[in-house]
C-alpha cells in the first residue's frame, strides 16, 4: 500500500482517509469467537471498505446539505443519505439509534444543569451564613 495517494498534488495521507486498522480489527473480532483471528489482509480491506463507506454516505449528505446551503451535516442527514442511497435497512435503526442518543444527552445535559444550580446554591448560602 502507499503512504500517500497523489502527494506531490497535496492529496489526502492514506493514513489520513483509511479508519485505523487496530479500530477495524477490534470491530471485527467484537463478533467472532474468542480464539478466532482476523488475518492482516481481511484487516486491509474491510479498512479501506468502511472507510470508502462512510466517504460515500458523508458525500450523500453533505451534497444535500449544500443544496439547501447549509455548512454542517448533522444526523438527520446521514440518515437521509443512507435511505436515499438504498440502505433502508440500516437507517431505520440508525435514525433510532440517533433518537435515543439525543435523548440521552437531553438528560445529560440537564442533569449537569440541575447540579451546578445545587452547587451554586449551597455555595450561596455558606456565603450568607
Amino acid at each position: 500500500m502507499e503512504d500517500n495517494i497523489g502527494a506531490d498534488d497535496g492529496s489526502i495521507k492514506e493514513q489520513d482517509r483509511l479508519l485505523p486498522i487496530a479500530n477495524v480489527g477490534r470491530i471485527m473480532k467484537q463478533i467472532l469467537p474468542p480464539n478466532a483471528k482476523v488475518s492482516k489482509e481481511a484487516k486491509e480491506m474491510m479498512q479501506e471498505c468502511v472507510s470508502e463507506f462512510i466517504g460515500f454516505v458523508t458525500s450523500e449528505a453533505s451534497e444535500k446539505c449544500r443544496k439547501e446551503r447549509r455548512k454542517t451535516v448533522n444526523g438527520d442527514d446521514m440518515c437521509w443519505a443512507m435511505e436515499a442511497l438504498g440502505f433502508d435497512n440500516y437507517a431505520g435503526p440508525l435514525r433510532r439509534y440517533l433518537h435515543r442518543y439525543r435523548d440521552f444527552e437531553g438528560d445529560k445535559a440537564n442533569q449537569d444543569k440541575a447540579m451546578n444550580n445545587s452547587s451554586v446554591s449551597k455555595g450561596v448560602e455558606q456565603s450568607l451564613s
